[in-house]
């Protein structure tokens, strides 16, 4: 199960979304690879930072896709549909050019959220089929509601689209107090469907827009022991994991001991229960 981090916890406003800055942190990560976030900064220069993946040696399995798109899908109008479509495109040459083999997709996204979910629902329809023209897995994430819930969202999609595949994030969920519905036997429809895991910490309560950020592993109040014993009773093999805490500070220094924690921790969860299933 290899364990990924996202270059969103390196790369920021703070530090000016400088991809280059991936040169030097990359190498004092103890991670397997990355998960490549996708910036609109980016898109006049896409063929200079595909070429600097590979100029470094970056393992890139995974791209998660510019977060504007689910807003554009949002507003229904064929101008935006279009433009969604350009962009979603354009995050597509970037996975095949790095060599990623997952797209992760915020389906509804900003202070639009979900308020037009039938639009956003209908839009993913076009995605899909640039990304299966592109030979690429779609993954829609649970991501946070300003309207409904992620796991009602989710259950919409899938009965639209049955054989649509997820990311489940362990702090989206948190944060609309869903994590537990994960384990239920009754969500099924979820549970065969989700191919990437976004392993986050969440330390506020119920929809509490002030506790929002992503904590690393332990800094909050999910229950990381249940989440793991879930894996691996599921057997989850093949599958991979990111994560997204982020570890730079205002000034844009990144601090990598914070995710390299977090790594070692999913390490000795997982390890765990290779010593068990052996005995």
């Amino acid at each position: 199960m290899p364990i990924l981090c996202s270059t969103g916890a390196l790369i920021g406003r703070p530090n000016n979304r400088d991809y280059t800055l991936l040169k030097e942190l990359a190498p004092k990560l103890s991670c397997d690879g990355f998960e490549l976030m996708i910036y609109p900064d980016w898109y006049p220069i896409v063929d200079k930072v595909v070429d600097f993946t590979h100029d470094i040696g970056l393992n890139i399995p995974v791209i998660h896709c510019e977060k504007r798109i689910g807003e554009l899908l949002s507003s229904g109008t064929d101008e935006d549909l279009q433009a969604a479509m350009s962009d979603f495109k354009l995050n597509c040459e970037i996975a095949m050019g790095v060599g990623a083999g997952k797209l992760v997709l915020h389906l509804w996204n900003g202070l639009i959220s979900d308020s037009h979910i039938e639009n956003n629902i209908s839009g993913y329809k076009y995605l899909r089929e640039i990304s299966d023209d592109c030979g690429l897995e779609l993954l829609v994430e649970n991501v946070v509601c300003n309207v409904g819930d992620p796991m009602q969202r989710c259950r919409e999609l899938y009965e639209a689209y049955p054989d649509v595949s997820f990311v489940f994030d362990t702090k989206m969920a948190a944060f609309h107090c869903q994590e537990e519905l994960l384990y239920d036997e009754k969500n099924s429809w979820l549970q065969d469907r989700i191919r990437h895991y976004h392993v986050n910490d969440y330390g506020g309560g119920y929809k509490d827009w002030s506790n929002l950020k992503v904590l690393p592993i332990g800094d909050g109040r999910i229950d990381f022991d249940k989440f793991f014993s879930y894996i691996k009773r599921k057997n989850h093999q093949g599958f991979t994991f990111t994560v997204e805490s982020t570890a730079f500070d205002k000034s844009g220094v990144v601090h990598t001991d914070i995710l390299n924690r977090c790594f070692d921790t999913i390490r000795k969860y997982l390890s765990e229960g290779d010593r068990k299933n052996a005995q």
